[in-house]
């Protein structure tokens, strides 16, 4: 995927299928626009369940919070109510002390891209609510324990 003009290599990837519901469609029966977000969302909470340690209470419990502080999203194909959906998520490798994904949804029925997106979390001491410039320890600990050099 490209993303900002350069392609971005994945280094763990989440799929979490979804069905569109009602809730989710416009007054044209389509995925209204700002659900995609919410899409992506759902991406990064299978993406921690399924490599463990990154939920978001386990930010939380190790004194961290995570706000998004830059999100993206590229409209291709309209999704419709009942059809379902695989969200992707793709963890791209930083060093610097934040966390950043890609996602692709595509259209389960014949693969179609519905959409693309990216977006970056920073990590926030939850007492003081300072911006952390470092990685925190337990995302440290985390990046060993799934990234493979």
């Amino acid at each position: 995927m490209k993303t900002k003009n350069k392609t971005r290599e994945a280094v763990l990837i989440d799929r979490k299928t979804i069905t569109v519901r009602f809730s989710e469609v416009d007054s044209m029966m389509v995925v209204w626009h700002g659900e995609y977000i919410r899409y992506f969302e759902d991406g990064r909470e299978s993406f921690g369940k399924h490599y463990d340690g990154l939920k978001y209470m386990d930010y939380f419990n190790s004194g961290y919070l995570a706000p998004i502080v830059e999100v993206s999203c590229q409209y291709k194909q309209s999704l419709t109510f009942g059809e379902e959906a695989i969200i992707e998520t793709r963890y791209i490798r930083t060093a610097a002390a934040k966390i950043v994904f890609d996602y692709t949804i595509y259209r389960a029925s014949d693969g179609a891209v519905a959409a693309t997106g990216s977006s970056t979390q920073v990590f926030i001491n939850a007492q003081t609510r300072e911006l952390e410039l470092n990685n925190p320890p337990f995302y440290t600990e985390w990046k060993k324990r799934w990234i493979k050099d």
